[in-house]
């Protein structure tokens, strides 16, 4: 078999060899089905009939190697093996360099792999399928040839929704099919479709050489001002832990924990990443407090339980600080849940029964000094400098430690990998100077290498370069994504019943709507209003946004939602308002009286109270093609979805609710559960 341009020796096949075992152990089976196994430099011993990889090159076959035994076994004795330096390298989870190109970066990669023997890394590689998997195999093949062959880990945030781009008349070819937001499957509450999604964007992920989706959110969406409710599915608590449990299940490939066709969730932010002071996220510095005023930490946990029934093989604790938190009759320390001892390790391992892997988010060991505190400057914006590029940090609550004591007050919380970073210095120094004991090192490099025994890459690490082609993005995939983006809109006002609407031949005023895709649905399209008997807009949520913090606020999603604000002034520095230009040309369009729809993309609740008046058709998406959307309007197809938050009537409801309870503003426009069907 050839694989990225190299010969690559397969073994497989029925064999029932008697055997007596390799050597007097007798924990070894007596006979067995051949395995089958990949190798492109490792040595093959033969065993009787059967084959194996010699990993480590030493001529004899060790218990690590051998695919007979138990997970747990294979992972104990390769611990057993590891250097202190080799054993902390497994504990970091780093991200693959990529070059000008957008490929990876090998010879970068290279010093992470076997200087600082790291063999868990996220990919942000995008674009054609062929490459992402021809390049995944390199890195395989690197790991082969490293002292022990431990093969990599290659996690990535999710790939698989649609973002809407007016430019585009569909998605690019080669791409990850692309399926609604997890609100949008919120909005409709059918865990089959969940699962069916989530077994799909397993088939694409292990096609391509991932094997593990930092995914998925059970943060619940309490506090509307949040920047990531979009990643959520929204506020109810029983609906996300239904959807978070088929979600699990459809990566992993059933409730049993991992398997050798599943892909490892990250069930995230434990214990609950919702309720953000005044909806300011923990990623900068103005937003690490977390608070529970209306003392609901419980609801908060209950979408984890969903996990914990699908057997979740990670959980990801936030960054959050949890301000006047308490628990058991004990208050919580004051310190981001990934250094928090009572969360991690009394909760999560002792009451919730977790024994998977505990993986920090990016960069809770790093200080947030110079502009990662002050944010960048305007001159640095003009230079094109990027908040990213000034450094984060988010170790709240322990800033006054240094790195070295921030990882072991990590590790003795609870954490076993730490990502975004392959700096494991601080950890060895920590393991050396014994500051942690070397059995809870052990305990936590078992968890990580028995997830890739269960996933069979010590075995079989690379993919088909040419399959991976043909299995992502196919037709057969994205026609189940369209139908899950009609099905996911939800139609919240319908004046005169106005919907469906004939359009065929009439003359539309679009905005944010490809006319090409329009010209297909038989609408001539015009330049302004004025010319047009019909106008459909698309639109998005308000919100303020200052570009001098990697977060920005864009939390802030405009005091009065649509208005008339143009700029807004945050941390004495000018940031835009998103809604004020999608705000007049609404009023413009109203001032016709020509039949008008508005579709808004919902990343969040927004305050709509000024444009229900304008507007006879007013439908919520959570993201969808244009051509989803005039289904929708024309009536081939039927907005399903009902909202999975409430949509508040002011901006003062918005203050006076609680960061920790749903659904409590006064008089919400939109109610949750609303949806005309």
């Amino acid at each position: 078999m050839t694989l990225n341009g190299k010969s690559i020796v397969i073994f497989s096949g029925l064999l029932a060899a008697s055997l007596s075992g390799c050597d007097s152990n007798d924990s070894y089976p007596t006979s067995t089905t051949q395995a089958e196994i990949e190798s492109k430099s490792v040595p093959i011993i033969t065993i009787g009939t059967l084959k194996f990889k010699d990993l480590n090159k030493n001529g004899q076959l060790d218990p690590y190697e051998d695919w007979r035994l138990d997970s747990a076994t294979r992972a104990s004795d390769l611990t057993s093996r590891m250097t202190v330096e080799e054993k902390a390298g497994a504990m970091m989870h780093g991200t693959i360099a990529l070059n000008k190109s957008g490929r990876v970066d090998f010879n970068a990669t290279d010093a992470e792999v076997n200087q600082r023997f790291v063999n868990t890394f996220i990919t942000r590689m995008a674009g054609d399928p062929q490459h992402i998997s021809a390049d995944n195999n390199t890195l395989q093949e690197m790991a082969e040839k490293t002292r022990l062959g431990i093969p990599i880990t290659i996690s990535t945030d999710p790939r698989n929704h649609f973002v809407n781009d007016p430019n585009a008349t569909s998605v690019a070819a080669g791409s990850f099919s692309q399926w609604p937001e997890p609100l949008g499957f919120a909005a409709i509450d059918d865990t089959a479709l969940v699962k069916n999604f989530a077994d799909i964007a397993r088939q694409e992920y292990r096609a391509v050489g991932i094997q593990m989706a930092l995914s998925p959110q059970a943060d619940l969406a309490t506090e509307p001002r949040w920047g990531r409710i979009n990643g959520t599915f929204g506020e109810d608590n029983q609906l996300a832990k239904r959807m978070v449990q088929a979600y699990i299940e459809g990566f992993q490939h059933g409730d049993k924990g991992l398997q050798p066709t599943s892909v490892i969730t990250v069930v995230k932010h434990f214990a609950g990443g919702g309720p953000q002071l005044n909806g300011l996220d923990p990623h900068n510095i103005y937003g690490k407090e977390q608070v529970y005023p209306g003392d609901n930490l419980e609801y908060h946990l209950v979408p984890f339980e969903g996990a914990f029934a699908a057997n979740v093989a990670s959980v990801m604790p936030y960054y959050g600080q949890p301000i006047k938190l308490w628990y058991k009759d004990q208050l919580i320390e004051e310190v981001g849940f990934g250094f928090n001892k009572q969360v991690l390790t009394e909760m999560l391992r002792g009451r919730f029964h977790f024994t998977g892997v505990v993986l920090s988010d990016w960069g809770i060991l790093e200080s947030c000094e110079g502009k990662c505190a002050s944010g960048i400057s305007d001159a640095d914006i003009a230079a094109g400098v990027s908040p990213w590029t000034a450094g984060i940090g988010m170790s709240w609550g322990v800033e006054n430690l240094t790195r070295q004591e921030r990882v072991v007050k990590a590790v003795e919380a609870g954490i076993d990998q730490f990502g975004g970073t392959t700096d494991s210095s601080d950890l060895i120094a920590a393991i050396n100077q014994q500051q942690l004991p070397i059995a809870t090192i052990d305990a936590s490099v078992k968890r990580i290498l028995q997830q890739k025994f269960e996933l069979g890459l010590f075995e079989k690490p690379y993919v088909d370069e040419t399959q991976a082609v043909k299995i992502v993005g196919n037709s057969e995939f994205q026609k189940k994504g369209d139908d899950a983006q009609r099905r996911s809109q939800i139609l919240l006002q319908n004046n005169n019943d106005l919907l469906p609407l004939a359009l065929s031949g009439k003359k539309v005023f679009l905005h944010n709507v490809n006319a090409s895709v329009a010209a297909r649905y038989g609408l001539e399209v015009v330049a302004t209003p004025e010319e047009a008997e019909i106008a459909i807009l698309r639109v998005d949520t308000p919100h303020q946004n200052d570009p001098h913090y990697p977060f920005g606020v864009s939390v802030n999603f405009g005091q009065l939602g649509f208005d008339d604000a143009d700029t807004v002034v945050l941390d004495d520095k000018a940031g835009t308002y998103s809604g004020s230009e999608d705000y007049q040309l609404i009023k413009q369009v109203k001032a016709l009286n020509i039949p008008t729809v508005i579709s808004v993309y919902l990343d969040r609740p927004a305050i709509l109270t000024n444009i229900v008046d304008k507007t006879d058709v007013l439908l919520a998406n959570f993201g969808a093609s244009d051509e989803a959307v005039l289904d929708v309007i024309t009536g081939k197809s039927k907005a399903q979805g009902k909202l999975p938050f409430e949509l508040p009537s002011s901006w003062q409801a918005v203050l006076d609710q609680k960061e920790d309870l749903p659904h409590d503003s006064v008089n919400p426009l939109f109610p949750i559960g609303t949806g005309i069907l």
